[in-house]
């Protein structure tokens, strides 16, 4: 009997065994990576996938190009999509979870963000993922040559605004005038460990070309109002969706608006001063006039309405003084006030004609010969 006990568990672990080798290996695999799928929702594309998405590149023999950079505050309501939801659920992630996934997987390449806060996709700009996330103090564990990072180590929740790159342009030969984002840069706000001051950290340039295939392939909501209604990041940024404000421009002088504008209000006209430029250009591009005349035109145009604003100062104020003036000739002029009416008097006046004697003598005066 013992040995019979011994040959029936030893029955039961080989048929154990071998109905878990005839387990489907896609059910293992599903049951082995359940964990891993939602923490990495992004998706593999291959080369071919990717040549699916047209180009957002802008051929350098455009007739006219402007490069401007905006800073997106993500606690404004138009750009809550970039930001919300702070931590996967499901198939849904913010942006900077997305790219954070990709570099990590090194599907997409991060660049340096340098001191002049231009972006150069260059080969000696480019980070290392490691370097990366010890720079910036995320926690990782390294298995396989693999770098893991935990859905609640990732500072998505610290990123708070981005800096992206428009390029405008004006293509004469195709008649096409553009909008194209070209880089984005995550930036973390952080506060220091002694104090409660925030302090921003841009952390790196990614090309908006080799992150667009991916962006095309998550959905996010676009409101609250219809939960429905959804579009794609790569929609988001191409439709202009988002909403920032200019603080720097390509410029001779290397500048940004804050290193030669005074104070905020003088940041502020700059930038709405730039935005009309924008507006104007292409409101007046499709005249039959070339990229100089329109160019001149707007000089032009600029030094007529200043001429007006002064024109109409000098109105104003011509009809405030005739203004003055008349109300202080009304005062000096005084009108006699008549306190009752006058009759006639009935009586005739008195001539002044000498009147004839009564007795009826005439005095006559002699004359000496």
């Amino acid at each position: 009997m013992h040995y019979i006990s011994r040959i029936l568990i030893l029955l039961a672990v080989i048929l154990f065994a071998q109905n878990a080798e005839a387990q489907p290996p896609t059910r293992r695999n599903d049951n082995g990576n359940t964990e891993k799928k939602e923490s990495m929702a992004t998706v593999k594309l291959t080369e071919r996938a990717k040549s699916q998405y047209p180009s957002n590149s802008i051929s350098q023999e455009v007739d006219w190009k402007r490069d401007i950079y905006r800073a997106l505050n993500l606690e404004v309501e138009e750009n809550a999509t970039l930001y919300y939801p702070v931590e996967p659920m499901g198939e849904s992630m913010n942006l900077f979870t997305l790219l954070f996934h990709l570099i990590l997987s090194e599907d997409i390449i991060a660049y340096k963000y340098n001191l002049d806060g231009y972006e150069s996709f260059i080969e000696e700009n480019k980070m290392d993922p490691k370097t990366m996330l010890e720079n910036y103090r995320v926690y990782y564990e390294e298995k396989d040559g693999k770098l893991i990072v935990g859905k609640s180590d990732v500072p998505s929740a610290e990123v708070l605004s981005y800096y992206v790159k428009e390029s405008h342009y004006y293509d004469q030969r195709k008649g096409v005038y553009g909008k194209h984002i070209t880089a984005i840069c995550p930036v973390l706000h952080r506060a220091g460990e002694f104090s409660s001051e925030v302090t921003k950290y841009p952390m790196f340039w990614v090309s908006y070309e080799d992150i667009k295939p991916y962006l095309a392939q998550h959905t996010v909501m676009t409101g609250n109002l219809n939960n429905v209604a959804r579009t794609t990041f790569d929609d988001f940024f191409a439709r202009g969706l988002y909403k920032g404000d200019i603080y720097k421009t390509v410029n001779a002088k290397n500048l940004a608006l804050s290193q030669y504008c005074k104070d905020s209000v003088e940041i502020k006209n700059e930038q709405q001063r730039i935005e009309q430029q924008l507006k104007d250009f292409e409101t007046n591009l499709w005249n039959s006039k070339t990229v100089a005349e329109i160019r001149q035109d707007s000089i032009k145009a600029a030094i007529a309405a200043s001429n007006d604003s002064v024109n109409t100062v000098e109105k104003e104020n011509k009809t405030v003084k005739k203004r003055i003036a008349q109300s202080t000739s009304q005062k000096t002029e005084k009108k006699p006030i008549k306190l009752f009416n006058e009759k006639k008097s009935s009586t005739p006046k008195a001539s002044s004609a000498p009147k004839p004697s009564s007795t009826g003598t005439v005095s006559v005066r002699r004359v000496r010969r």
